[in-house]
């Protein structure tokens, strides 16, 4: 699987798991520190707006959802769901190989082309798809590909700070690797 096929299915993992949240869990906690269920969803669809800009070139100054904001679920809004769909229906057609092609200046990582955003909004997508359906008690099983994409991408960039990522956690005994990956990532997996 390419780049963007990887990308196409994290994000149809998480438009799956986001429609699974009923009315009344929206402002649970989430297994992110500070944020909501519904602080998740702002933060993912600030980042299909922020690819968007990325991709046209445009400028896009709203850090609500940025990592570490306080508050990305009034990126959200009463309706994460269709929200999510609106951002990564504007996002993706952007997404061409020209602007892929381009290189953008990222604070913290320097002057990169645009497809290797990919790889890391592919990464964010996919632990934030776990992130949000844990803390609602399913049983979600990542894309074994995509597992790896993100434990790839977070053992050669992860940022361990707050707003960003936690202390690296044992994983349980006989760990596969989604858990591994996500204990990587600072996240408790057993019960």
């Amino acid at each position: 699987m390419d780049a963007m096929q990887g990308y196409g299915k994290a994000q149809d993992d998480f438009d799956a798991v986001l429609a699974a949240v009923r009315p009344d869990q929206w402002d649970a906690p989430s297994e992110c520190t500070e944020w909501t269920v519904r602080d998740v969803a702002g933060h993912v669809i600030w980042g299909q707006r922020q690819m968007r800009a990325w991709a046209t070139g445009t400028d896009y100054a709203d850090r609500r959802g940025a990592p570490g904001a306080p508050h990305p679920a009034e990126l959200a809004g009463p309706d994460p769901v269709a929200v999510w769909r609106a951002a990564r229906a504007e996002s993706v057609p952007t997404l061409t190989p020209e602007a892929l092609a381009r290189t953008t200046s990222i604070t913290g990582i320097g002057e990169v082309p645009l497809a290797a955003m990919v790889t890391l909004v592919t990464a964010d997508i996919v632990t934030h798809t776990w992130d949000i359906g844990h803390a609602l008690g399913m049983d979600v099983r990542l894309d074994p590909a995509l597992v790896t994409v993100a434990f790839d991408w977070a053992r050669s960039n992860v940022v361990r700070r707050p707003g960003f990522f936690g202390p690296e956690v044992t994983p349980p005994a006989g760990s596969d690797e989604q858990d591994r990956m996500l204990s990587f990532l600072g996240r408790v997996t057993s019960s």
